[in-house]
């Protein structure tokens, strides 16, 4: 029986999980989510995750919700090594990176995104000063390495990617980053890479 995604199209999070199960070649069944009738708030979404939010991955008895945690759990199962080393030095730099996404990028691109798109309430131009903060980091970074944690594709480059790639759906542009941008094509030549609207 295929791990099922509780899934909403537009969210980049959700967009993660279906990426790296693609990259990998693990089949999941994609439970759409209507989140302007605010289903995930409403069994059985908000049954499985009580935060109320997506995505929500279920593989057997194991249920999971946050972005970042999925990506760990799918690597480590059906990955091995490449996606997510064991080794102590190797899964620190990865976690590193994961923090990233979960806070600085979540912070920067993707508020400024849900602000510009979604009409969320927040500060914008703070999330597009965090994101100018990131992005300076993340170039000079990758001007010196062609991928964030090691020296090849790892779930740091997923759980980072979408919404650096979505920025300009919120005002955060990456002309003057082209170590970033390179970095994206990079990953989007991934065999097995698949697309999202925007991206």
């Amino acid at each position: 029986m295929a791990a099922k995604l509780f899934d909403l199209e537009l969210s980049g999070n959700c967009y993660k999980v279906r990426l790296l199960s693609s990259l990998l070649g693990i089949p999941i069944e994609i439970v759409p989510v209507d989140f302007l009738s605010g289903d995930h708030k409403k069994p059985p979404v908000i049954d499985l995750n009580p935060f109320g939010e997506l995505p929500v991955f279920q593989d057997g008895d194991v249920v999971l919700r946050d972005s970042q945690a999925i990506l760990v759990y799918i690597a480590r199962k059906w990955g091995g090594e490449t996606w997510l080393p064991s080794d102590a030095a190797g899964l620190a730099r990865v976690v590193e990176w994961l923090m990233v996404a979960e806070n600085e990028i979540a912070r920067g691109p993707n508020d400024a995104r849900l602000h510009d798109k979604f009409g969320y309430k927040l500060d914008v131009e703070l999330a597009r000063s965090k994101s100018a903060r990131i992005l300076g980091l993340m170039e000079a970074h990758l001007a010196q390495h062609p991928w964030l944690a090691l020296d090849r594709p790892t779930i740091a480059d997923i759980a980072c990617m979408p919404y650096v790639a979505l920025g300009h759906e919120g005002g955060v542009f990456l002309d003057r980053y082209p170590s970033v941008r390179n970095w994206i094509e990079r990953v989007k030549s991934l065999p097995g890479f698949i697309v999202m609207p925007a991206i």
